[in-house]
């Protein structure tokens, strides 16, 4: 009896035992660009009856572990033509796939799906990507597609205004944007400081900002992520493409080395605008130039190398007198190892230079700054199965800042050489980041990054009283540079500080019926280093210094959440985010503050807070003949710097005012209102036409408050900080593209494209300033505006 009843118990049991023991097999490879073996980016893998799949990450690898069966599978990506498939997976498979573009005529309407949309159902957020071909689309001045500028028409991106260097994000600071070019740091992301960007489009695959939520293998900058990753080179065929422009002209060559398998990508642009102006008797000039350079090689199934590179040059100079260069120079060599069809890694090993130098004939000298960083990169990524991916990998940057050198021209300028104290540090992390789906429409991502700063030892450093190296009057009320009691000389070999911070992340997303979710995050971040800039725009100038005994990391705390719908079946998405930052430790300076060749610029900076809170809304059109979007962010950023803890002199207690007596005040990059709408309209196969409208609060900034007079002198004075504002930016452009026809067997393939930026020429200040008329005595508000109309013609080529 005891075993009938034994075996009945099992009988009963055996279907649990079928279903829970399941055989599952895993399903890998890779998905490219059929016509090139391009890998692509962010490609979905998808299996509708199960409603679940995955996406080919940064080197267009995928991994999904499945129940055993056979299934249909459909791959699709922006612009190329879905792939549909069965699988039989009654064993691990692993299976690449090539996608080839759409070749519809756009007499019809051609649906494609949208790698700039928003994915619901994932716990990613406050992350947008922009398609290369919309960024060529986009009007921008003098014609020359433009990275930089195509993020200014994103939720919660500005910047300090036309042809200014940087961008900022949800209300931060440009040098808070982490920049990265094929996973190497880009210190300065500006051609003619500001009027182009350094990233060429024709050598870009995939452009990514991440805003929040930021994954825990990102970290060192407490606003955003910004990553670009270069074509890889076409491994079938060689490949020409360029343009001819206004200012500049661009051309990229690819093609296989050894066929399918090794391949290489070199791209160069220059500007020549320079070249015209001695025919107006114009001494002077102002050119850039730079280079993309990549080389891939498939050595086996399991195992590929990767060397690329950019070099970049500005020159500006004034009848030779006055010469200004600067540049970065980077280079990357990875290496991508399957260990199995779950376990992706990737070493990556990487070079990174920021120059500077500046000439002055009228005074003897030249001037030669930079920042350098030597990184090593350890990441791996493990599919574990179709609910969970796991993350992880260490990362280390050594940095050598140079502050830095004069060098006389000439014995007879009396000017000694000399060496501003170069500084020295460590950044080290490890990381893990969980991506689990928790059940059918709870997804999280959870994660930690911890980080390590360590500020070497250098040649000097300076001692002050009381270890305050900045001194505050309390009879006159400022801050100003305290003395040096002693120097000493603790050597490379020695830590002067170290920093220790953990930075959790976690993001979760709730799905509504496959069509809305609302999804949170929290996000920490540190951030090392600091660019010294007084000014509201980044210029090459200015001098990054890393955190130390006086100078404290940025740390940041940011919350955001929102709201995401899928409209008409994904033909429009509605995106809606609220954010609030707060960021301790901010650098100010005190008034008068000298950043040029100081030796000791802990002597002219205070370490204060920052916040910034807002509401982003983004409404986007993805399928039919137009296409766009509108974007509107309402927010404010703010700063405070309060006076330190109280000193006593003589038993009297010296109560510190801070900046602006210690009160918030509004940061050179707030911006009140941002509206941003672009559209995209396919007349035909011949025609495209585009337009983008902005409009923004004017930026903070001080106007006199009055004057006096000095030995004959006007003299006017200033109030609190960024107390006024410029008047409110706006301006529209609009760009005609014309495919003329060309034979389909015909590999050659040309476009002109016809822009207007600033269509009714709006004179938007860059800066008022105010003066004295000569004539009437009485002063005056003179606006200093950059652009007004700018027309341009492009002409654009591939074969």
């Amino acid at each position: 009896m005891p075993t009938r009843r034994l075996t009945f118990l099992l009988l009963l049991l055996f279907p649990f035992f079928i279903v829970h023991a399941q055989q599952k097999y895993t399903l890998s490879g890779t998905v490219s660009e059929g016509k090139s073996n391009e890998t692509l980016i962010g490609v979905t893998i998808a299996f509708p009856e199960l409603k679940t799949g995955a996406t080919t990450n940064e080197y267009g690898f995928y991994s999904i572990t499945l129940p055993a069966g056979e299934y249909d599978v459909v791959v699709s990506y922006l612009g190329f033509g879905d792939l549909r498939e069965t699988i039989n997976l009654n064993r691990n498979v692993k299976k690449d796939f090539n996608l080839f573009e759409d070749v519809e005529e756009l007499d019809e309407v051609v649906v494609t799906d949208d790698a700039e949309r928003l994915d619901i159902r994932k716990p990613q957020m406050s992350v947008n990507t922009l398609a290369v071909q919309t960024i060529k689309q986009i009007p921008v001045v003098l014609g020359e597609a433009d990275v930089i500028k195509s993020l200014i028409l994103l939720p919660g991106v500005t910047n300090a205004g036309e042809a200014s260097s940087g961008f900022n994000v949800r209300g931060g600071a440009a040098d808070q944007n982490l920049i990265l070019l094929d996973e190497a740091t880009v210190f300065n992301s500006s051609h003619l400081f500001g009027f182009f960007s350094v990233f060429n489009p024709d050598a870009i695959k995939d452009v990514k900002l991440f805003k929040g939520g930021i994954p825990a293998r990102y970290g060192g900058r407490v606003s955003s992520v910004l990553e670009i990753f270069q074509k890889e080179g076409n491994s079938k065929e060689f490949k020409v493409s360029g343009g001819i422009g206004a200012v500049a002209s661009r051309l990229l060559v690819e093609g296989p080395i050894v066929q399918d398998k090794t391949a290489f990508l070199a791209g160069g642009r220059a500007s020549y605008a320079h070249l015209f102006l001695p025919l107006f008797d114009i001494d002077n000039k102002a050119y850039f130039f730079d280079l993309n350079t990549k080389l891939n090689h498939k050595i086996n199934e399991r195992n590929s190398i990767f060397l690329s590179g950019y070099f970049g040059r500005d020159l500006f100079s004034i009848n030779d007198s006055f010469v200004n260069t600067y540049g970065n120079a980077v280079g990357n060599f990875r290496w991508n190892h399957l260990f199995s069809d779950k376990l992706f890694s990737n070493l990556s090993l990487i070079y990174s230079d920021y120059f500077y130098g500046l000439e002055l004939d009228f005074v003897g000298f030249e001037w030669d700054s930079g920042i350098q960083n030597f990184n090593l990169k350890y990441d791996l990524k493990h599919y574990i199965n179709d609910k969970v991916q796991i993350n992880y990998g260490l990362h280390n940057i050594y940095y050598v800042f140079n502050p830095g050198k004069i060098t006389p021209n000439s014995p007879e300028s009396g000017i000694v050489e000399e060496q501003l104290t170069k500084k020295y540090a460590n950044e080290n992390a490890l990381y893990v980041d969980v991506e689990q789906k928790v059940s059918e429409n709870l997804s999280v991502e959870y994660g930690l990054r911890v980080s390590q700063f360590n500020r070497f030892g250098q040649d000097e450093f300076f001692v002050y009283e009381n270890n305050d190296p900045v001194f505050f009057d309390p009879f006159t009320l400022v801050y100003t540079e305290a003395d040096p009691i002693d120097t000493i000389s603790p050597g490379r070999g020695g830590t002067l500080k170290k920093f220790f911070n953990f930075e959790p992340r976690v993001s979760m997303s709730y799905n509504f019926n496959g069509k809305s979710s609302v999804k949170a995050s929290y996000t920490r971040l540190a951030q090392y280093l600091h660019l010294l800039s007084n000014t509201s725009s980044p210029t090459p100038l200015d001098v990054w210094t890393p955190s130390g005994p006086f100078i404290e990391p940025q740390l940041l705390d940011q919350y955001a959440a929102g709201y995401f719908r899928n409209i008409n079946g994904g033909e429009y998405t509605f995106e809606m985010e609220a954010f609030y930052k707060d960021i301790q430790n901010r650098i100010d300076y005190i008034d008068g503050a000298n950043l040029i060749a100081n030796n000791a610029i802990e002597q002219v900076i205070l370490n204060g807070e920052a916040r910034a809170y807002g509401l982003e809304l983004l409404i986007r059109k993805n399928e039919g003949r137009l296409k766009g979007w509108l974007a509107y962010t309402l927010s404010r950023s703010e700063q405070r710097t309060p006076g330190r803890t109280p000193s006593f002199d003589n038993g009297r207690s010296n109560l510190e005012t801070g900046i602006n007596l210690g009160e918030w005040y509004s940061t050179p990059f707030d911006k009140t209102h941002d509206l941003a709408l672009y559209g995209s309209y396919d007349l035909n196969d011949k025609w495209n036409f585009n337009a983008n409208f902005i409009y923004q609060t004017g930026q903070p900034t001080n106007y006199p408050i009055g004057q006096f007079e000095f030995q004959g002198l006007v003299i006017p004075y200033y109030g609190l900080r960024n107390e006024e504002r410029l008047p409110d930016y706006h301006r529209l452009d609009v760009s005609a593209t014309l495919k003329p026809k060309t034979n389909r067997s015909k590999s050659f393939q040309s476009e002109w494209v016809f822009s207007i930026y600033n269509v009714y020429s709006r004179q938007n200040a860059a800066s008022i300033n105010f003066r004295q008329n000569q004539d009437t005595g009485r002063n005056e508000a003179v606006r200093t505006s950059i652009f007004g109309i700018v027309p341009a013609i492009t002409y654009n080529f591939k074969f």
